[in-house]
């Protein structure tokens, strides 16, 4: 079982790397670094949101996860 912290943390890391790959292809395409940063900045901010519910939908759905046993010893 994945807490919800760890969702969290998982989406911010996984973001700030994907985020350094959209600032930099926002400044080569645009040569501004305040408009690559603003960029980068609203994609940090959206996709975090969007990967945490997606995490949590999938952590609902029961597809490939092995089903614990009823009882241990």
């Amino acid at each position: 079982m994945e807490t919800h912290t760890r969702s969290i943390i998982k989406a911010v890391s996984y973001r700030f790397l994907g985020s350094g790959v959209t600032f930099a292809v926002a400044f080569m395409v645009t040569r501004k670094l305040d408009m690559a940063a603003g960029i980068g900045v609203l994609d940090t901010v959206l996709k975090i949101g969007a990967f945490y519910f997606h995490e949590r939908l999938w952590h609902r759905i029961s597809f490939g996860k092995i089903k614990p046993p009823e009882y241990q010893i």
